[in-house]
């Protein structure tokens, strides 16, 4: 049990200060005020909230928890990300995925890696899927791979408008999504197709494309890393106007004179064009690379997506003036909604017990992750196997 005393809290919605109890993976009470009693009653840590803020544990949707990368040969293949390296900056639920390279790095390790980190203390799920069309899976198929096996959620990263990508036809993304609503139907998860947008010309048409010759709800389809440029930002715009869902890469961000929006722009883009908080995520691609490429389609450089971007894009946000109440939607409770994640991404009674505690200048100062205190006064406590304990 943890007993943190009087601390500012966002549900996201502000609630003021309070005392919240958490018992094993669970919050049991929020109250104006809870003392426990003296005797007979099991040990409990206690934390002083007086100069803290708590908020729901950061869910990242797309964090390549095995490494990505690779474009440049087998020396650019990233490494795997380690337990710290998440929960120190804030994320207590990431969906772990597969990107350009299918070959080398596998569904069976993603899912291996992914019940470690769980194992060690996060909470891990998975999407089934590569760049490539048709799709790496476990099973037979992807709808079988969302069905029997508990980690996998939903399909991709599914790449279009880009030239690493296989190319899918229109259909042949009509027949993923498909796949991925069915497999979900009949497995009570969300069943979200995740599509990777490249620098192509063509852009999210493909989506339209679905929209307009299929059944298939927006809520099934999450296009991601709509910031890379402004023409695919503003096609995302119309398709989020338009009731579609989108994500937003915090790791993406303006270098010089190229044409990338920021993530705190694009946020304020699509609320000003009153798109609803709850139809935009944000997400690192944390562990994959960020290559560029010249108009020969030469590799330029590349770099490497980090967990730090998330809580740094929120400070951001906030520090722009944005109320903290909407601030933290796309972090939190926009992702467990649209990823059917029951009891995440709110601080309530009876939810999960995956809280930051965040001190005045918005910097993460404690975690706690399904009732573990994983760091504490700014410091790692519980460390993943093979980390030296030193960040």
């Amino acid at each position: 049990m943890i007993l943190i005393k009087n601390i500012d809290t966002y549900k996201p919605k502000h609630i003021g200060r309070k005392d919240i109890l958490t018992s094993f993976d669970k919050i049991a009470y929020i109250s104006e005020k809870i003392n426990l009693p003296l005797s007979n009653f099991p040990k409990s840590e206690i934390i002083d909230g007086s100069n803290l803020m708590a908020i729901p544990g950061i869910i990242d949707l797309h964090v390549h928890i095995i490494g990505g990368g690779g474009e440049a040969g087998f020396t650019s293949r990233a490494p795997e990300l380690m337990l710290t390296q998440l929960t120190t900056n804030g994320i207590t639920t990431c969906v772990g995925l597969l990107g350009t390279d299918g070959t080398t790095r596998n569904m069976g390790n993603l899912i291996a890696k992914a019940r470690s980190l769980e194992i060690e203390g996060l909470n891990t799920y998975v999407w089934t899927g590569s760049y490539k069309v048709p799709t790496r899976t476990i099973t037979d198929s992807a709808r079988g791979d969302i069905i029997l096996v508990d980690k996998i959620i939903g399909i991709g990263e599914i790449a279009i408008s880009d030239h690493r990508s296989s190319h899918p036809s229109n259909d042949d993304l009509i027949h993923l999504a498909t796949e991925a609503r069915l497999g979900g139907m009949l497995s009570g998860k969300c069943g979200i197709l995740h599509v990777h947008v490249g620098d192509g010309k063509n852009g999210i048409n493909p989506l339209f494309y679905i929209r307009k010759n299929s059944e298939i709800p927006f809520s099934n389809i999450l296009p991601t890393h709509i910031n890379r440029n402004g023409l695919l930002f503003k096609q995302a715009i119309e398709y989020a106007v338009d009731g579609g869902f989108v994500d937003i890469t915090t790791s993406i961000r303006p270098e010089g004179d190229d044409d990338v929006v920021d993530p705190v722009v694009a946020f304020q883009e699509l609320l000003k064009h009153n798109v609803s908080p709850y139809q935009i995520t944000m997400s690192s691609d944390s562990g994959g690379s960020s290559p560029i490429f010249d108009n020969s389609g030469n590799l330029i450089k590349f770099g490497i997506g980090s967990p730090s971007s998330n809580i740094e894009i929120l400070q951001n946000i906030i520090n722009a003036g944005i109320p903290v109440e909407i601030a933290l939607i796309p972090f939190t409770s926009s992702p467990a909604k649209l990823l059917r994640l029951n009891g995440k991404g709110v601080l309530s009674e009876g939810s999960s017990s995956d809280i930051i505690l965040l001190d005045k200048n918005l910097k993460i100062h404690s975690v706690i992750c399904k009732g573990k205190l994983m760091v504490y006064n700014y410091t790692p406590i519980i460390f993943g196997n093979f980390e030296n304990h030193s960040i």
